[in-house]
């Protein structure tokens, strides 16, 4: 149990970690226009991510399927400003009562894109280990814990502002759609050469 408890906190700090917030910033962008009242949506479309994400880490630490994590670097972040994107589409509308198939495939899509990004971290501790089953299931636990944390979080800060400081929804979303792809730019313009040189 000491030894699960340990790559369950790796996993949860690796997340939470403010130098790598690419995560969180996904996350967020997830969770913006939802309130919470709809936080079976929220839980749904994180859990479609979860399972693709956990699918694509377990193929690459098992050598079954992967990415080159050059390209891995650079597509994160566009799966971050894709989903803030995809936000603004319920500046109009309300997402708690909307249903949500284009984000439920974009969930599941970049749930594969960003497993292949944990799985570059996971790879680097595991170098040389051969068991590997109790330490991906401690990860993979300790990320998901992050998760619910970072959707809470949001959820959170949505009430504060929309429903305590009586923000209207559209302007809510449509300025935490621009902080986040704010925040992301700087990731795409660092990890844009690594993806050039995918194609080299």
């Amino acid at each position: 149990m000491g030894e699960f408890g340990f790559y369950v906190e790796l996993g949860y700090k690796h997340v939470m970690d403010a130098g790598a917030y690419d995560h969180i910033l996904y996350l967020a962008a997830l969770a913006l226009p939802f309130t919470f009242r709809g936080w079976r949506k929220v839980l749904f479309l994180a859990t479609v991510f979860t399972i693709f994400h956990c699918t694509s880490l377990a193929l690459s630490v098992y050598e079954l399927f992967r990415v080159p994590a050059a390209c891995i670097e650079f597509l994160i972040p566009i799966t971050i400003v894709i989903t803030a994107v995809l936000s603004l589409m319920f500046t109009r509308s309300d997402a708690d009562k909307t249903d949500l198939y284009m984000h439920c495939l974009s969930a599941a899509f970049f749930g594969l894109i960003h497993g292949f990004g944990f799985s570059n971290y996971f790879n680097m501790l595991m170098a040389g280990e051969e068991s590997k089953a109790g330490p991906l299931l401690g990860f993979a636990a300790g990320i998901e814990l992050s998760q619910l944390v970072i959707l809470l979080v949001m959820l959170g800060l949505t009430y504060l502002f929309r429903t305590l400081l009586k923000i209207q929804s559209y302007w809510y979303i449509t300025a935490g759609a621009i902080i986040i792809v704010l925040a992301t730019i700087p990731m795409l313009i660092d990890t844009f050469p690594n993806w050039v040189a995918c194609f080299n």
